[in-house]
């Protein structure tokens, strides 16, 4: 079975936008996604968002700008059993990871940055997409859950 994923956008907090493919700009905030199963996106929705004991970035919550990337998490878990939680993020002080071995790559919370940014196509990510990661779950405000609708 194939399963569609969309957003109504018009249920955007005031004062937030969709961020693109550019640099996130420090303090302002965003519309993202984070793809989950359909358990977990209900135990997110009653607890809150907590840090990834590890990863690609170090800890935190990782995200995506797009529903269809997000839609695509956790990969190894059947389509039917996901779900997207879409959030309004303040991003903070942003740093970019722009390259494998990056002298800050699972450092920079450390040095007071709150989220960390992938750029498109530079080597971090397989696909190539963007990836984000928060280092403070508290930056996160779960908008609402996204579910798949079969076609």
């Amino acid at each position: 079975m194939q399963y569609e994923w969309a957003d109504d956008d018009s249920d955007v907090p005031p004062g937030a936008v969709h961020l693109d493919l550019s640099a996130p700009i420090d303090g302002y905030m965003y519309v993202m996604y984070h793809g989950t199963t359909k358990e977990s996106a209900e135990a997110i929705l009653t607890s809150g968002f907590r840090q990834s004991a590890g990863g690609m970035l170090g800890p935190g919550v990782y995200l995506s700008r797009d529903l269809q990337n997000a839609s695509r998490y956790p990969i190894d878990h059947p389509e039917s059993d996901r779900a997207v939680i879409k959030v309004l993020v303040s991003v903070g002080i942003v740093i970019a990871i722009n390259r494998q071995n990056h002298p800050h790559q699972k450092t920079w919370q450390d040095l007071g940055y709150d989220t960390a940014w992938v750029p498109p196509n530079c080597g971090m990510v397989r696909s190539g997409l963007v990836e984000d990661c928060v280092w403070d779950p508290n930056r996160i405000k779960i908008i609402k859950i996204i579910h798949p609708t079969p076609v």
